[in-house]
Formats: C-alpha cells, structure tokens, sequence
C-alpha cells in the first residue's frame, strides 16, 4: 500500500500526549500514526522534524462577511488569514432575516443559512455555522428543526444592547425549544439596561476617550447576565453554551451551575489572555469589543477557569470594520469587534505554553478537541485515524514579532501588534489539501467546505 503523504518525524500532540511519531494520510483522511518505518509509503514526505505537528483549530466563534456596511471582512480574506493561523475549521454566523442588517427579520432561519453558505463558496477552509435567532414568535422555534435538518446544530441568542438583542423571556422558550431537539444554545451575556444606563451617563459626562469604553460594559453586567442564562439553562435542560467569558465574575458564575460540566460550557478568547483594558491607551477603538478588555486580575481569571475545566475552549470572535468606522472621535460610535484568526494560535502559544509552562495537549484541547466535540464534528480537532486530514506544522521555537503587514485579512490594523512569539505556523492541510506552506497560501480559494454538524453528544 502506497499513501498520498506522511509527515514525518514530528512531535506529534493529541488531547493527552506528545511524543515523536509520524503522520500517513491518504484520500483526505488520516490513515495511521507511529514510528515511520511502521507506516507505509508515501508519495509524499514532509519533514517536520523539531516541529509539532498537530489537528487542525477549530474556532467556534467568527463572523465574517456580515452586511453592515462597516463590515470588511470576506470569505476568501478571512479564510486566507485562518489557514495562516492554522485555524483549519470555524464556525461563522447566520441570521434570520437572510444577514445581520437586514432591518425586516421575517425570512426563515434556513434561509439565512442558505445565504452565508453560499457566501462560503471561497474559503480556504472548512466552515459551519450557527443559527442566529433574533424574531420574537412562536414561528420562530418552528424553524429550528429545519435547522438542524441542514446541519446547524446550535443557536445563539443576543442578551445585550445589539439590536438584534432579545430579552429573558424569548430566551426561556428557546432554551426550552432547543432542549428538545438536543441542540445547543450559545448566549452573548451582557445586561443591557445597565449597559445602556452607563452608556448614557458616560455620554453626558462627554468620556469619549476609548479609555473609558470598558466602565460602559462593566464585568458585574457581563456576570448579571451569565447567571441569568445558566439558571434558565439548568431548569429548562439545554446544553448551554456561554461565548466570550471575559471576567473572574462571570467564570465564577458558569463554574457555580455548571455541576459535572455536561451541559453547561463555556469558552473565553485569545485577547482576554493577553490584553486588560489599558490596550486602549495605544491603540484607542481598535480593541473596541463587547464585552470588553477588564484587568490584570481577569486575565488571571481566565487561565484559572481554564485550567479547572470551566472554561473549556479559545476561540477569537473574529470580527473586522474599514478603518473608518473605528477613527470616531467618541468610543460609542465605533462599531465592537477585532480580528483574530491568523494570529491566535501563535499568542495563545506563547501566552500559556511559553509563558505560563502549559502542556501542548492543554493547548490542543482547548483551540482543537473540546470545540469539535462541543459542536458535534467528530471529524475535526484530532488526529486519529478515519477523520479528517486536517493537520498543522508549527515551529515552536522560532521568533517573530507580529506586524499588520504579515496579515491576510481585511483587517486594516492588527490588536496583536508588536506582541513577540516564539512559535511560527509552517504547513496547514485541509483534508490533506496543502494550503499554506512555509508559512505562505499556496491553497486555492474554494478549498473549504460546509461542514454538516451532528448533534453533539455532551455526556462522554
């Protein structure tokens, strides 16, 4: 027997080792791993000697190519900077209503999906999506199975001052909804009455330096909100997924309901483990994200709640405006989010392995293993034989110190500026297709594909 491609000869990292082996793959699947003189042969040898070689990121939380007109983000630039932080899966967004702006929501949850499906088309790749749910009817919880029908196993909801936020009691008959078809309901938790008193006094004090955006959104709203959805969680029986924890207040509320953890996670990014609220200082509406940048405290919060298993995945809540819309002269009227994707794997290396002594299988699964499992892709987030090829070559030693100019999405600045790694991507495959190479695309656009989820199975 003759396979594709074997990568030889690197530390090869799985949710519970590291060790010295090699990697076949054919057809697009992985085929064995061990000693190389175990494997067969291969028309192809990578060398990745001195190298780890490990799945594929999954990053279950992006949002690209939205249609207000401040959004910059598209398929084909965004998937190039993913494949370049070797994010080989990611979990975008789909709204009812067709897209995000659209002002009149009455079209079907299927049919936003259908639209960013197609927008898809381009990705370098692979890609799933959740199902926003915005409509407060009845109607709404009908569509839920189409849904699913199509491979969109979760639903997020809004508790915040977005206007496609939506309030505690449309929240409690979705999670209810939800549960009953075994899905999973994801919550952005911030309250939004305090949120907006803040906002407003803020305004009338005239504090429109982007230092004072973070007292706007303050962590005990964050954690208000949190223990509202997980109570509702737990007495309605969803698995309930809380994105972007970012404070020790609101970890500590998910750690408080969560039990045995089998239906209530959580996830924190890659900028809450790096980043407090003085980033502003040099970089103003750059970092403007909700929720926001906390403290040094939070940020030791965060690798606490992750090392106890409360915090079980990093994504990045990739998000990127023209650079217009955040040169405002007043913080609340640029638009919240920041990029992420080509980057987060190289800072949240450096921050927990280098800097904080984390073990590599730490780091596998929480950027690769938990989230696939999380959100029913069996195939993705590991290396074992019968799932997908999807595979990374990472240099952990050599340095780089991040810069705009190396980026690939549409992001004008990067929030990662200057930040210095020790960790540099070299080769990601998707499904065994080559699609960056010594740190540079060489994949065509179009190499992704649509990821039809399952319905996860949260108890194993």
């Amino acid at each position: 027997m003759t396979v594709e491609m074997v990568i030889a000869g690197g530390k090869v990292v799985t949710p519970t080792d590291a060790s010295v082996r090699s990697v076949a793959v054919d057809q697009g699947e992985i085929v064995a791993v061990g000693n190389e003189d175990a494997l067969p042969e291969a028309d192809n040898r990578i060398d990745a000697s001195g190298n780890i070689v490990m799945p594929g990121v999954v990053d279950p939380h992006v949002h690209i190519d939205e249609e207000p007109e401040n959004r910059a983000g598209t398929y084909e630039a965004e998937s190039a900077a993913a494949a370049l932080g070797v994010v080989t899966t990611f979990i975008d967004f789909s709204f009812q209503g067709r897209n995000r702006k659209n002002s009149d929501p009455g079209a079907p949850a299927i049919e936003g999906i259908r639209h960013k499906q197609s927008k898809g088309e381009d990705s370098y790749v692979d890609f799933g999506l959740h199902s926003v749910l915005r409509r407060e009817d009845e109607e709404t919880f009908e569509e839920i199975g189409d849904a699913i029908d199509a491979g969109v196993t979760s639903f997020k909801m809004f508790r915040s001052t977005y206007e496609i936020g939506v309030g505690n009691g449309f929240i409690h008959e979705a999670f209810r909804h939800i549960a009953d078809h075994d899905a999973v309901a994801a919550l952005h938790t911030e309250d939004p009455a305090v949120c907006e008193a803040i906002t407003d006094r803020l305004k009338r004090e005239n504090k429109g330096e982007a230092v004072h955006y973070p007292d706007s959104r303050p962590d005990y709203a964050e954690a208000m909100a949190a223990e509202d959805a997980v109570r509702m969680a737990k007495e309605t029986g969803v698995k309930y997924y809380g994105v972007h924890t970012t404070c020790r207040k609101s970890a500590s509320v998910i750690d408080e309901f969560q039990d045995d953890g089998s239906s209530i996670r959580a996830e924190t990014c890659t900028h809450y483990t790096i980043f407090d609220r003085s980033h502003h200082e040099e970089f103003e509406n750059f970092p403007l994200i909700a929720p926001p940048l906390r403290t040094e405290d939070d940020i030791e919060a965060m690798f606490e709640y992750l090392d106890e298993g409360t915090l079980s995945v990093v994504s990045t809540d990739h998000s990127v405006y023209h650079k217009e819309y955040k040169q405002t002269d007043n913080w609340w009227d640029a638009p919240f989010g920041a990029s992420g994707l080509q980057f987060s794997l190289p800072v949240f290396h450096e921050v927990a392995v280098n800097q904080r002594d984390y073990s590599y299988p730490f780091l596998v699964r929480t950027m690769c293993t938990n989230p696939a499992q999380t959100f029913g892709m069996p195939q993705k987030g590991t290396l074992e034989p019968g799932t997908d090829a999807d595979i990374v070559v990472f240099d952990p030693d050599e340095s780089r110190t991040i810069d705009a100019s190396q980026k690939a999405s549409n992001d004008p600045v990067t929030i990662y500026q200057d930040v210095e790694v020790d960790g540099v991507v070299k080769n990601t495959f998707i499904r065994g297709n080559q699609v960056v190479s010594d740190g540079e695309v060489v994949g065509e656009p179009g190499t992704g594909e649509f990821v039809e989820r399952e319905l996860p199975d949260w108890e194993n």
